[in-house]
């Protein structure tokens, strides 16, 4: 079968939640057997939004192989199980500097670069060359080709879904539309668009608006772009006149007009899309037989779980970011976690701003874990620093993610090995004990972006130690694992043998750099810090083993 090609775009308004709709189709079309995978386009022209600010675009993700990406590759890494890579994020920054970077070594041959067809033909590159460029097939610098040379190319993927960022009518993102709207003429039946749009309430009047969709669509149109298929967001249920008032008014047929209503866990909306025969209105459209609709055992059962799980866990997310998308990655591992341990974790955000020795008490009372965020700059730090020592000194179970995992060090240091000047150089470059450094290849850099240590690296895990435990109780386990990374700063082995003899242990270490990536004090019922991101690979089959740990204990310390 030729590859085939899905695009999803948004309308009305943002943050309708393309992404899980994208992966939604992704989930639903893997339970039929297809091998998928899913890109994201952004209009906004940052290189990747690893220098954006979290307040700005939510958290940065970051691939396997070491990309800082959207958010929404955590929604279809966690959906279909699938590994992301660079090639699986692009934005307008990176389509434009690929143009000029060719444009400079000469490779248009004197020719005028234009937003048509240079910077479209780029785009369409992005789309179609997923498996070519991992196949080393088609080299980045690569310029002649066309979609059918490409096409005939990508056999490895039965599906390449792209989800393109922002709204229809954005400027932004008419090159994208441009894109897509060739892609289809040349593709013919082998791609498809599936368009989100808002059909508003209007509580006064009791009634549900499709007007703002038909305005959508009619954009839509007006970029040379025909949906086939219409996922209505709604908070309200919508039902079979509406559908067909909205399927006569834009062109499609009424099966292929499917709603999707505020549901209790995002994680429904794949059996609520295959009820109402989303993937299999994508199929028809394509020419390929529909056949049984998939049981989705496994993650029926998941959803069973998670309405079952009604006990509440109480954990407490010291960070200084007050936005619930800002650390989106690790609020889901601890939700999925919870699940698989039958119970709720009830997320608490607390500021660690706000924190000081006089009331942390009070601002962690009735917390069963206490999970420190990762981040940057020095903002909050000592906030975090003072839930470290409350954690340890009353031993509650506590989880420190990358800076989160630093405080936790340079709290030991201070009130155990007795450095009271011990800090990170990232936030004292004076510091006498800097018990975090920055990493020796670090420190010749200058440039912000893409520059920290990114994408997975080994690790080694001490035998008998509670993370080796953890990640052994899991089937095919070994003691190296892989994790992934986004830092400039790490353990000073220097005082590596001080912090073992005084309880600290040092149970992860990676086998190339002798870089220390975990902590713990073995003492304690759960006191572990890590310097990579586990957050990134836990996924709705198959939750983080450190995850499953951390909240297991945090149920057993109930």
């Amino acid at each position: 079968m030729d590859t085939k090609y899905i695009f999803v775009t948004g309308g009305v308004v943002s943050s309708l939640g393309k992404g899980i709709i994208s992966a939604s189709i992704g989930k639903l079309l893997q339970a039929r057997g297809f091998k998928v995978t899913i890109q994201k386009f952004d209009p906004y022209i940052n290189i990747d939004p690893g220098t954006l600010n979290p307040y700005e675009h939510g958290e940065c993700y970051v691939t396997a192989d070491g990309m800082e990406t959207d958010l929404d590759l955590g929604h279809y890494e966690r959906f279909t199980g699938i590994e992301t890579t660079r090639d699986n994020s692009v934005t307008t920054g990176r389509i434009y500097q690929s143009v000029i970077d060719r444009e400079r070594r000469g490779d248009y041959l004197g020719k005028t670069i234009q937003v048509v067809p240079h910077i479209t033909d780029e785009i369409k590159r992005r789309i179609l060359r997923m498996e070519e460029l991992k196949n080393g097939k088609i080299k980045d610098n690569e310029k002649n080709f066309n979609s059918s040379t490409l096409q005939s190319l990508n056999s490895s993927f039965d599906f390449v879904i792209t989800e393109v960022g922002g709204t229809i009518g954005d400027i932004e993102s008419a090159p994208f539309m441009e894109a897509i709207r060739q892609l289809r003429w040349e593709l013919g039946r082998d791609a498809v668009c599936v368009h989100l749009t808002y059909v508003p309430y209007l509580k006064a009047a009791g009634e549900l608006k499709t007007k703002p969709t038909q305005h959508s669509v009619k954009e839509l149109q007006g970029m040379g772009i025909q949906p086939d298929i219409l996922v209505l967001r709604t908070e309200h249920h919508l039902d079979d006149g509406m559908r067909q008032k909205v399927a006569s008014f834009c062109n499609v047929d009424l099966e292929c007009v499917v709603q999707s209503e505020d549901m209790p866990s995002i994680y429904e909306v794949p059996v609520n899309m295959q009820r109402q025969g989303l993937d299999a209105a994508i199929l028809r459209k394509m020419g390929i037989p529909v056949g049984e609709t998939p049981a989705m055992k496994p993650w029926r059962n998941f959803l069973e779980k998670q309405r079952n799980a009604t006990r509440e866990v109480h954990v407490a997310l010291v960070g200084k970011y007050d936005l619930q998308d800002a650390y989106k990655s690790i609020r889901e591992s601890l939700n999925l976690a919870g699940i698989y341990n039958d119970v709720k974790v009830k997320i608490h955000f607390t500021n660690s701003e706000d924190i000081t020795p006089d009331n942390v008490a009070e601002k962690l009372k009735g917390m069963a874990g206490v999970l420190i965020c990762p981040g940057f700059g020095s903002r909050g730090i000592e906030g975090k620093i003072t839930a470290a020592q409350y954690t340890r000194t009353h031993d509650i179970p506590t989880f420190g993610i990358c800076l989160g995992m630093q405080m936790m060090v340079i709290e030991f240091a201070r009130n155990v090995l007795g450095y009271k000047d011990a800090n990170s150089v990232e936030i004292d470059a004076e510091t006498k004990n800097n018990v975090i450094d920055i990493m020796e290849e670090q420190k010749n850099i200058t440039q912000m972006g893409g520059t920290m240590r990114l994408g997975a690296y080994d690790c080694e895990l001490k035998e008998g130690s509670k993370v080796a435990e953890a990640y052994t109780a899991q089937p095919n386990s070994s003691l190296t694992i892989s994790e992934r990374h986004r830092h400039r700063y790490e353990f000073n082995n220097k005082y590596k043998e001080e912090y073992e003899k005084n309880g600290m242990a040092c149970v992860g270490i990676n086998p190339k750099a002798d870089l220390v990536e975990i902590v713990e004090v073995p003492t304690l019922k759960w006191y572990i810090g890590t310097q990579f991101h586990p957050e990134y690979s836990s996924t709705v089959l198959h939750p983080h083993p450190l995850f499953m740990s951390f909240v297991k204990e945090c149920v057993t310390s109930l």
